[in-house]
């Protein structure tokens, strides 16, 4: 049986969680020259994160935890909420290699299960990704959860759902024959219901430049509520995202959900061009996370950055927003989204 057919759903981030789960950042080609800053970030995330919900971190062995922990001290983080894991990782990607949980209401008990699903470093861009292929597993097996092998490439940035049966996801990503090439869209379609226990797949078209992971949906548009999304619009139309931007805007006011209302449509705006090394890097706002009691969003030190933040305290009242500098971070080519993978709350 199918986690659908046993009554298994992907929650809404929003949903409660008993953790968020991220693999710390060691692999310094992913940040060339700029690996120094990032940790400090990392660190600044997890100070914000354990007042929300435990923190899980991947670590590469006993040395390397405490290199952590002594860090997360010197940034006023502390530990407290923190649990290591010596999950060696080739990356920090938690997002798209670390398992993508599901939940189920039985005997008015919520129980969780893992997804696993293939990755491939964004079509074998990275390689060696050995280690970040088995980190599923270990995440099932240390919650006792059961897991599920779906057999198809999938990173969780490039799925958005809003918890009751629609996922969104962009074309460029899970259509690229760099994935599943063996694969149709009805294939994909229909995989994404049967492991996710979704009913309704809405398809965007592209995502940022200078996303090297062919279009994720965490740096473009995000689910607010189960009828409300928060999309990046470039105002600017000789900016090299403003073309696509405006075709998913177009997109987006033609989509219906299942009873056939529209979807209710927030714009965020697009912060100005960061550039690192001759090179776009894909810088959004878009890319936050939504936890517990806060909304970890990054800034880059730019005249939008307030608007942003502004935008997303009137989206998520209820939640502190906390922006943290991610000018140096996303030259990894990804933000705070990208780290966090979340662990829904279950009962037991």
């Amino acid at each position: 049986m199918t986690p659908a057919q046993m009554g298994y759903r992907m929650p809404a981030e929003w949903e409660p969680h008993q953790a968020v789960w991220l693999s710390w950042p060691h692999n310094r080609d992913s940040w060339p020259g700029k690996f120094e800053t990032v940790e400090p970030a990392v660190a600044r995330a997890v100070a914000a994160l354990q007042h929300s919900e435990t923190v899980r971190i991947n670590v590469l062995d006993a040395a390397h935890e405490a290199q952590v922990r002594a860090l997360l001290v010197a940034h006023e983080a502390g530990t407290r909420n923190v649990i290591f894991h010596h999950f060696p990782t080739n990356d920090a990607w938690c997002r798209d290699h670390g398992a993508i949980f599901v939940v189920r209401e039985r005997a008015g008990r919520r129980e969780l299960a893992a997804t696993h699903w293939g990755y491939n470093a964004w079509g074998g861009k990275y390689p060696p990704y050995d280690l970040d292929q088995d980190i599923p597993r270990l995440m099932a097996e240390v919650l006792a959860a059961p897991r599920f092998e779906s057999g198809m490439v999938l990173e969780g940035g490039s799925i958005e759902t809003n918890g009751a049966g629609v996922l969104m996801t962009t074309e460029q990503c899970l259509l690229n024959s760099n994935r599943n090439p063996g694969m149709t869209r009805a294939q994909i379609e229909q995989r994404l219901r049967d492991f996710l226990g979704v009913q309704t797949i809405l398809w965007l078209g592209e995502g940022i430049a200078g996303d090297d992971t062919d279009g994720h949906i965490d740096d473009i548009t995000r689910f607010a509520a189960e009828d409300t999304v928060i999309t990046v619009v470039e105002d600017d139309p000789a900016d090299a995202n403003y073309a696509a931007l405006r075709d998913n805007l177009r997109r987006l006011e033609a989509m219906r959900l299942p009873d056939g209302r529209k979807l209710r449509i927030i714009r965020l705006p697009m912060p100005a061009p960061v550039v690192y090394d001759g090179r776009r890097l894909p810088a959004s706002y878009a890319n936050f996370y939504i936890g517990n009691t806060v909304v970890l969003a990054p800034v880059f030190n730019c005249a939008q950055d307030a608007r942003a933040l502004a935008t997303l305290g009137e989206c998520f009242p209820r939640r502190r927003v906390v922006g943290i500098d991610c000018t140096d971070l996303v030259w990894g080519l990804g933000a705070f989204h990208c780290l966090t993978q979340q662990v829904p709350a279950v009962d037991g």
